[in-house]
């Protein structure tokens, strides 16, 4: 009698019928995967660093300028979302000096990352925070940060008001500033309140810091508001604020929900969450002609586990741990064209159907409050 075949899955759990559990603990660790990628990946260069701050910096003056001088009315629609878009990739510049990757020096990371986001209206330090929060507790469903899942006791106790900006979309597009005002459900504090639980007492300075800097940048949007009008202003900084705000939502949304596979991603709890396990929870996406513009963000997964990587190394990095990792990394569904449409159909259906998790379990997947079918 021959002997059964073995295929590349047969390391990995299956269910019941034989279906791959990707919910299951990996038959890799971490260090298998760090092995796997290049050491030059992690080698930062501050000076392609600044390169892609300065690119940045030029487009958005160019733009502004533009559309200044040009002042026609078909001409603000399309000035609104190039520029919101070149916000974001400057939020991403500081995301990086966030993550201590746009140099090896933290001082200088410190102040651009200080520069950049208080320019976007972002506070540094607290954003850094509880981003660092979010990576070390990515897919845990207490201790996450940001995007993280209502249980369903929490779901059932939200008044009608953040109900409706968390769940109702499109309207939770625009949650960044509430977040960063007033935290997730469940969350208390304030990214602005040095006093705040997110942060240890040693970090209160530097939140003092940051809004220090978001102090200066008001001034300088009430400056230009006295010189230019506040019409002017309204067109050429408050209306790109808010459509970055859309892109930080749809692109940080869609690192942890709506797999084009319709896959069901689990949450963890207890002793079945590891750092591991919940970064295999993100996912990468395609994002078209945006990919470069926004200093390849969507590349995700590997940037979750290794967040020193700069990112103009992630998708080299991404193609060495592909191997090791097999069907645990979740290939993107390719942009069909310069547009990335293709995403809009799993963050329009995840939010029709991802709305909370159990209360018990320690692994848990996202259900679907029929009372708002």
């Amino acid at each position: 009698m021959a002997a059964p075949v073995s295929t590349e899955f047969d390391k990995f759990a299956k269910t019941a019928d034989g279906k791959l559990d990707l919910s299951a603990a990996p038959p890799f660790g971490l260090g298998d995967i760090r092995k796997a990628i290049p050491d030059h990946c992690f080698e930062k260069n501050t000076f392609k660093s600044f390169a892609y701050l300065a690119w940045d910096v030029l487009v958005v003056a160019a733009l502004a300028s533009g559309a200044f001088l040009a002042d026609q009315w078909f001409l603000w629609p399309l000035y609104w979302f190039a520029q919101g878009t070149m916000f974001w990739a400057l939020f991403v510049v500081g995301h990086d000096c966030g993550h201590q990757s746009f140099s090896n020096n933290r001082t200088l990371n410190d102040f651009v990352g200080n520069i950049v986001h208080s320019s976007i209206l972002v506070p540094y330090h607290g954003w850094r925070v509880s981003h660092r929060t979010h990576h070390a507790n990515h897919g845990h469903v207490e201790n996450d940060e940001s995007w993280h899942p209502l249980t369903k006791k929490l779901h059932d106790a939200l008044e009608p008001a953040a109900r409706f900006g968390r769940l109702l979309f499109p309207f939770p597009l625009f949650a960044y500033p509430f977040y960063l005002w007033k935290r997730s459900p469940g969350k208390e504090g304030s990214h602005y309140d040095p006093n705040c639980d997110l942060f240890v007492p040693g970090e209160k300075k530097m939140v003092e810091t940051s809004n220090a800097f978001l102090l200066g940048m008001c001034g300088i949007l009430a400056a230009g508001t006295f010189v230019l009008g506040p019409v002017a202003m309204f067109k050429l900084y408050f209306v790109p604020y808010w459509a970055f705000v859309v892109w930080l939502d749809v692109v940080t949304y869609l690192h942890h929900h709506g797999p084009s596979s319709g896959e069901n991603m689990p949450w963890y709890r207890g002793e079945e969450w590891s750092y591991l396990r919940g970064g295999l929870t993100t996912l990468d996406r395609d994002y078209g002609i945006f990919n470069k513009i926004h200093h390849d963000i969507g590349t995700h997964v590997v940037h979750h586990l290794f967040p020193q990587i700069p990112h103009y190394n992630l998708c080299e990095a991404t193609e060495a741990v592909k191997p090791v990792m097999g069907p645990y990394y979740r290939e993107p569904e390719p942009s069909p064209g310069p547009l990335p449409t293709h995403l809009i159909k799993p963050l329009v259906e995840s939010f029709k159907k991802d709305h909370y998790v159990a209360d018990t379990g320690d692994i848990v997947f996202y259900q679907r409050d029929e009372a708002r079918a």
